[in-house]
């Protein structure tokens, strides 16, 4: 462990990141993030994120932060993939120094199994958000370098890496979740909700009722509550103490001025209006997480801006869904994996050893679980209960289950155990009707469901002890041979 990691991996939670400017000046010091100059809001920063993403591979992409942005003043910044490594995502969470992604995966899992709990965030008076307020008539959302990502793309997304905030009209629970956010002109914009989230759900509520939605949208913030927000948390939790309960402390947060909605108070740039049922405008297409322009463009709601608060020299937090790997699809595989790992075995299920969630397959389509097999049908159980638990649900496409001996995030040695272990006819059975979305390119249209196969590529349970075994050198000789030749294996 260098000893930056290690100084960095002993801080108390109280000594951690504030917030999103903080997180990047720490990250930095490990030498995982890339400083670009003078680039243009207009496809260069889609493309500069994509092309890094693309050839760094497997977790291993800096994060990208951009300053002089053609047309915006100094400072006015862009940011990428803040935890879209496994010790970027490793020190957000305050874990320590990983030899690998698993290893991250095992520490959240383990987490959830342990001591944590929520930590509601704490409301105070005020915050670097507040430095500047543009009220009504000042709004200009033109002010912020908005990008065009995609060369398909039906305008300028302002939000993307985002926190959207509703408080269901029924109850006091806020919702904070991730929906893409288009920018129309200088004081509306719109936004895409997918059928069955919870945003969704919350604002047909007061349409239904002849009523805006209120709502908040943060645009630059720690990149925890990013993972909350665009993770599967349980219906009625707050993702603001989700997070905190992961930040080990609560989150400060200022009420909005107009609806009393919670906001980060270091966050970087907030949005405040509200959503209209009855005023529709076009919203896309959009190149989106799966890597297909899949859904055309629609008429959606719009939102009137009416509050933009911001911190002077703002940085503006940017996700460019596309063909994987992304900015977003490393940390959000590991993530994804350890709540499908927690929730499995919540179930009951025992014997689970790892659980990853492929880039490959926009870390949602192609999820592999690993077990050690204990009796009769666990195989099929295993597979069964990750295809449906609430993580792995929502667009799902394929679930292999396999032994322990493979290592789940080697999509090489995955391949290999279908191949040797998997009889297709035998070993693949289907879910019909399961719930996706309109952003799956396999489906023409509504309702929103897709099919997805169980795989099972076990050792077939009344052979597993006498199964051939498998030709390979021993760890304890390959440790030998590593040893004794180094300059063979770096």
């Amino acid at each position: 462990m260098s000893m930056v990691i290690k100084e960095l991996a002993d801080l108390d939670p109280s000594e951690r990141h504030k917030g999103i400017r903080d997180l990047i000046e720490k990250v930095d010091a490990m030498g995982e993030v890339a400083h670009i100059d003078g680039a243009d809001w207009n496809l260069e920063v889609g493309a500069l994120v994509e092309m890094v993403c693309h050839e760094s591979r497997e977790g291993k992409a800096p994060a990208l932060l951009f300053d002089n942005i053609k047309g915006y003043p100094k400072g006015f910044r862009i940011f990428s993939g803040a935890t879209n490594s496994s010790r970027r995502l490793a020190y957000a969470l305050g874990f320590e120094e990983p030899d690998g992604p698993m290893d991250v995966v095992r520490a959240y899992r383990d987490r959830m199994h342990g001591d944590f709990k929520l930590i509601p965030p704490k409301v105070v008076n005020g915050g670097d958000l507040m430095e500047n307020i543009d009220r009504d008539d000042d709004v200009d959302l033109t002010k912020f370098p908005a990008p065009f990502l995609h060369e398909k793309d039906g305008g300028r997304y302002i939000g993307t890496d985002v926190i959207v905030t509703t408080r269901d009209p029924d109850s006091d629970w806020v919702n904070s979740a991730t929906y893409r956010v288009m920018m129309h002109d200088e004081k509306t914009c719109g936004i895409w909700m997918s059928p069955g989230k919870h945003g969704r759900l919350i604002r047909e509520k007061y349409f239904a009722r002849g009523e805006p939605c209120p709502v908040t949208i943060s645009l630059g913030h720690d990149p925890l509550l990013f993972m909350a927000a665009n993770h599967e948390i349980d219906y009625g939790t707050d993702e603001f103490a989700y997070a905190g309960g992961h930040r080990g402390r609560p989150y400060e947060v200022v009420n909005s001025e107009l609806h009393g909605l919670p906001m980060p108070a270091d966050a970087e740039i907030v949005l405040e209006g509200e959503m209209y049922g009855d005023e529709l405008k076009s919203e896309g297409p959009f190149g989106e997480f799966m890597g297909y322009y899949a859904s055309d463009a629609s008429d959606e709601p719009v939102i009137k801006i009416r509050r933009v608060y911001h911190r002077n020299n703002p940085i503006l937090c940017v996700a460019s869904p596309a063909k994987p790997p992304t900015s977003v699809t490393f940390g959000r595989t590991i993530v994804k994996g350890a709540m499908i790992w927690d929730e499995v075995e919540k179930a009951g299920v025992p014997g689970v050893k790892g659980v990853w969630c492929h880039e490959a397959g926009a870390s949602r389509l192609w999820n592999v679980i690993a077990i050690e097999q204990m009796y009769p049908g666990h195989a099929k159980q295993a597979a069964m209960m990750a295809a449906n638990c609430h993580a792995g649900n929502y667009a799902g496409r394929w679930v292999i289950v396999v032994d322990d001996d493979i290592d789940p995030t080697n999509m090489f040695d995955v391949a290999w155990a279908m191949s040797t272990r998997c009889d297709p006819p035998n070993d693949i059975d289907y879910i019909h009707n399961a719930w996706s979305t309109p952003l799956d390119p396999l489906l023409t249209g509504p309702p929103y469901q897709n099919n997805r196969a169980i795989v099972d590529a076990c050792k077939p349970w009344g052979r597993k002890d006498s199964f051939p075994e498998t030709t390979e050198t021993s760890p304890e000789f390959k440790a030998k041979m590593r040893k004794k030749y180094p300059a063979l294996f770096g």
